[in-house]
């Protein structure tokens, strides 16, 4: 049986390193593309390819495929979870910081499907998972979060990314959805105080923030062939946020 490969972004921390395990310990190749030095898994040398670049550039994520396929052959799944959060309110935002953000959240992941569906198309196919968020919820409309302006303007952009991209790549075999995931226990988060983190658990049905694995095991499910006949979608992981 041939070994699947899959390129997971943000994967030096958070709900990117959480897959990256997770796919490995699944079996899988993968390449893990990140900003950040991204350290091996004990024993995993030979299914584990480390990238260090931005994916808000071209040549980044067109290099990041091409290393992959060098190293493993073959690209059958992307699951896109680098991004830059920001709090800055409309008052304190100011263009440049605008856009870095679109720059890297909607951008980038527009390049990295790009690149990753350049080669799956001419190979039988594959799966994209890009990522939402609660801050904005799958209609389009505000949810909830702390992200400002910009963070949220493009995390509304990925939903309207998703589905262009679904119905572009659908004839080519390559099928496209995103995760959206409510408040977890990652990086971003970090500095919720006590207070913040009861507000969350209070606006969830199951009283608690989520945890990296629980987020990832849905995106790896959306990569799988579990999820063949789904495509367009977008998930709500949320813990019943969406009824808080």
């Amino acid at each position: 049986m041939t070994t699947r490969t899959a390129i997971v972004t943000g994967a030096a921390s958070g709900i990117g390193r959480a897959t990256t395990e997770l796919l490995l310990a699944d079996g899988w190749n993968v390449c893990a593309f990140d900003r950040d030095p991204v350290t091996v898994p004990k024993g995993m040398n030979a299914r584990f390819l480390a990238r260090i670049g931005d994916v808000s550039s071209t040549d980044d994520c067109e290099g990041t495929v091409a290393e992959t396929i060098i190293r493993f052959d073959r690209v059958d799944a992307l699951l896109h979870f680098a991004a830059l959060h920001d709090t800055n309110t409309w008052d304190t935002l100011d263009d440049d910081t605008f856009n870095r953000v679109l720059g890297v959240n909607v951008t980038g992941a527009f390049l990295m499907a790009k690149a990753c569906a350049n080669w799956m198309k001419d190979h039988g196919g594959g799966a994209v998972v890009l990522t939402g968020s609660g801050s904005i919820n799958v209609s389009g409309l505000g949810g909830h979060g702390r992200g400002g302006p910009a963070y949220v303007t493009s995390k509304a952009a990925i939903i309207g990314l998703t589905r262009s991209l679904a119905r572009s790549f659908g004839p080519l075999g390559i099928r496209v959805n995103a995760v959206s995931p409510g408040a977890t226990d990652t990086a971003m988060t970090a500095d919720y105080s006590n207070d913040a983190r009861a507000k969350v658990a209070e606006r969830t049905l199951v009283g608690r923030m989520g945890t990296p694995e629980e987020i990832a095991k849905v995106a790896i499910f959306l990569a799988s062939e579990g999820a063949a006949y789904m495509t367009g979608e977008i998930v709500n992981v949320n813990g019943g946020g969406s009824f808080g």
